[in-house]
């Protein structure tokens, strides 16, 4: 039984791991496309990648109960939203 619990926590622990990376790399790409000029901060696509590196972050920090970061990372990908909804009706969308 005990076996069973470890091994259970660690499927979550390497999920939540896992979905925390993947945040991290889309708010790095993200970051990196618009400094190095290959997205512009009124692409979709960059406000995109900040909304997956945003939910990525949160559930990872859920997880591990880490509280600044699940407000910072909500907040950011609510920006983020809010960017894209200003994006589409200005596009007419």
């Amino acid at each position: 039984m005990i076996k069973f619990i470890v091994m259970h926590l660690s499927i979550n622990h390497i999920m939540y791991q896992t979905i925390g990376w993947i945040g991290t790399i889309a708010y790095l790409l993200g970051y990196f496309l618009l400094t190095t000029n290959k997205l512009k901060a009124d692409q979709i696509r960059y406000h995109v990648l900040n909304i997956i590196g945003s939910i990525g972050l949160t559930a990872n920090a859920v997880y591990y109960t880490d509280l600044p970061n699940v407000v910072v990372n909500v907040v950011w990908g609510i920006i983020a939203a809010g960017a894209i909804y200003v994006l589409l009706r200005k596009r007419g969308g």
